[in-house]
């Protein structure tokens, strides 16, 4: 009974629920977003985030929950439309547990994404933020990397442990990915063939080490990274690690070779710097960040080159706006923010031209 009913819901979600029409206007853009043109917001209601570009361009792989009939991020796929056609996206998750952090693989026939539905298939606990008095992320160390195909049939499990794996991009040669781990007892980045062999830590400073991605040619990363350094902050990291969670409110921006070598920090601000990732040219990075908001919010867009100069302010909006990445062409960058939805909560994916 539950897997015809999981089957169901598949159907209903795939058919019905996700083939959305698409707005498609300059009115989504606000002042001073020079860089934007011809605007589509792609999903209409619930949480869509972390949206990324398949290796030809087409498509995209992303998170949603709507507290409704899906109550934790589960893994979609969809088709880029042209003009105004609708976008339709189906599930390729199982349906169970908790997913996140979505990839292509090279190809676009398979896609990575981490999830917990081996140890379960409820959702997660999450954690309670009015009770612990601060924003903090849960990072599951029930939480392991697949890949799947775009039917939804687990292909193969990558990791398989007691800790937190998950975060995983791949490389544009196609030849390795890089993720997150607390194997080592602190967050730190790893990469590893695309089978799950040969897995090297290429990070080892406390803090959280996350959100990784390699430069066009595949000879750089970005990621953002949190650096504790006071007592009381180091206290406070290793106590909330301990118990399996991340305060993600400082933090900043770092490159290195792919191999983890040369690091160094490219923006110094205050609040949250991150969800990082290269321009087409891999001269400069796009982030998110809300330093020019001491309450906290909103988050913006930014250019920014790799010594930390040149800043750039790209959106306006707002509210929130982040996880940006080209179109491998370079002619198109999708992003999530909240604009546009009613002032309400909703997080929903858009898609515009680029203008240089």
């Amino acid at each position: 009974m539950k897997n015809s009913l999981l089957a169901f819901l598949f159907i209903v979600l795939s058919n019905n629920l996700f083939a959305q029409s698409v707005s498609s206007s300059d009115s989504l853009i606000f002042a001073g977003e020079k860089h934007f043109k011809n605007v589509k917001q792609l999903t209409f209601g619930g949480d869509n985030a972390e949206a990324y570009w398949s290796f030809d361009g087409r498509k995209l792989v992303y998170q949603f929950t709507n507290h409704k009939d899906i109550m934790c991020d589960q893994i979609f796929v969809g088709t880029v439309p042209s003009g105004k056609k609708k976008f339709n996206s189906h599930m390729v998750s199982t349906g169970k547990g908790r997913t996140t952090c979505a990839y292509f693989l090279p190809g676009d026939s398979l896609m990575l994404f981490a999830s917990t539905h081996a140890d379960a298939d409820s959702c997660p606990p999450t954690p309670d933020k009015v009770k612990l008095k601060k924003y903090v992320w849960p990072v599951y160390n029930s939480f392991e990397i697949y890949s799947a195909d775009l039917k939804g049939n687990i292909r193969k499990q990558l990791t398989s442990n007691n800790f937190y794996d998950a975060e995983a991009t791949i490389s544009p040669m196609g030849d390795r990915m890089i993720f997150t781990s607390d194997r080592s007892g602190d967050l730190e980045l790893y990469t590893m063939n695309l089978d799950g062999s040969d897995i090297k830590q290429i990070t080892n400073t406390l803090g959280y080490d996350g959100g990784a991605w390699f430069s066009p040619d595949g000879k750089k990363i970005v990621w953002r990274a949190s650096r504790p350094t006071s007592d009381e902050d180091v206290e406070e990291y290793k106590s909330l690690l301990a118990h399996g969670l991340v305060a993600p409110t400082k933090m900043e921006v770092f490159v290195a070779n792919a191999d983890g070598s040369d690091v160094h920090q490219v923006t110094d601000m205050p609040g949250a710097n991150w969800a990082p990732s290269f321009t087409p040219d891999g001269q400069h990075i796009i982030f998110s960040s809300n330093y020019e908001h001491a309450k906290g919010f909103p988050f913006n867009l930014y250019l920014i080159n790799f010594d930390g100069t040149g800043l750039e302010k790209i959106s306006y909006s707002n509210t929130f706006d982040a996880f940006a990445m080209f179109s491998p062409d370079g002619k198109k960058l999708v992003f999530c923010s909240n604009r546009h939805n009613g002032g309400g909560h909703d997080t929903n994916i858009f898609v515009t031209d680029w203008v240089k």
